[in-house]
């Protein structure tokens, strides 16, 4: 195989900069086993610098590279707006279009989807504006719902995300998530299990992982209790007690959405199970890629190499 050389970017301007730069350093390690690989890592700052590994400041010229690996998680790397670059200056990359990474980083839009493809949703209203009647309309939801979960529809990482119970006024919430988004997301609060899988292209076939789940002893997935240090959140890379119909579920669910919304190469789909019932969550289309993420891990009890994995999407491009 002739050599290539691969543009990694890191970083960005979310609050998930510090999360990519570990997920880089672990794609790092294994792009250093593969001896075709070229590698210049390139960080951008959450200011918006490019900066190689030096400090120095980058410009990129498309032509230097064959392919470059996007690990941004959150603005502007899942939110599909370094993809529409590559795709305007021509450089291949690895992970979602420009238009499907847009869709999905959107909850609503992601909603409006999966509904579209036969895939469960948990029960929702959606706000575009303050008006009277749409403030009206999401405490008619809150009062039939009892306690809420009112997420801003453009963020990652639980950001923007807040709940609030039965007996509580949900107005200066749905006021706060706007600060973050221009669409405002309510749903009915569920207290399932929150199981994920990862599904990526392997040997030129779709593959779904076994899934695995996240258990969160609050039930609630804030984002302190992903990040923070006292957090009790536990990770199980095979989930137990699944039965084979929920196992079949999820598979079936999984591969309607990764057709359905033209997902490419690598994503993390979150479900939740309440009961026997299957609901989607959210689609992660550049997942968090650190020795310890769900992504890798559950790949790997899949029986595959994430490091053949990048080998082999690297040359297919």
């Amino acid at each position: 195989m002739s050599q290539k050389n691969v543009l990694l970017l890191c970083g960005g301007g979310s609050t998930e900069h510090d999360v990519s730069l570990v997920s880089v350093k672990h794609i790092k390690e294994c792009l250093s086993h593969i001896p075709t690989v070229n590698l210049t890592t390139v960080e951008i700052t959450k200011s918006g610098e490019w900066l190689n590994e030096s400090g120095q400041k980058f410009t990129l010229e498309a032509k230097k590279f064959d392919v470059a690996i996007p690990c941004i998680h959150g603005y502007p790397g899942e939110t599909g707006d370094i993809q529409s670059y590559f795709e305007m200056i021509g450089l291949p990359f690895i992970g979602c279009n420009s238009e499907t990474s847009k869709m999905c980083f959107n909850k609503i839009t992601t909603k409006l989807w999966a509904t579209a493809l036969g895939v469960a949703n948990t029960p929702y209203f959606f706000l575009s504006d303050l008006s009277e009647d749409n403030l009206a309309k999401a405490k008619a939801f809150h009062a039939l719902h009892g306690d809420v979960v009112i997420k801003a529809s453009n963020q990652g990482s639980s950001v923007g995300c807040y709940l609030v119970e039965k007996d509580k006024d949900p107005l200066e919430t749905i006021k706060k998530a706007f600060t973050y988004s221009p669409f405002v997301l309510i749903e009915k609060r569920m207290f399932p299990r929150e199981i994920e899988v990862s599904v990526y292209e392997y040997d030129g076939k779709l593959q779904i992982s076994y899934p695995g789940e996240i258990v969160c002893p609050s039930k609630f997935y804030s984002f302190e209790e992903k990040y923070s240090q006292t957090s009790l959140t536990t990770t199980e890379t095979k989930a137990k007690n699944l039965t084979p119909e929920n196992v079949k579920t999820i598979t079936e669910y999984s591969s309607k959405l990764f057709h359905g919304l033209k997902l490419r190469h690598l994503s993390r789909i979150d479900f939740f199970l309440d009961g026997n019932e299957i609901y989607l969550n959210e689609i992660n289309t550049f997942p968090g890629l650190t020795p310890i993420s769900m992504f890798p891990k559950m790949m790997e009890a899949n029986g595959h190499s994430f490091t053949t994995f990048l080998s082999q999407l690297i040359n297919s491009l």
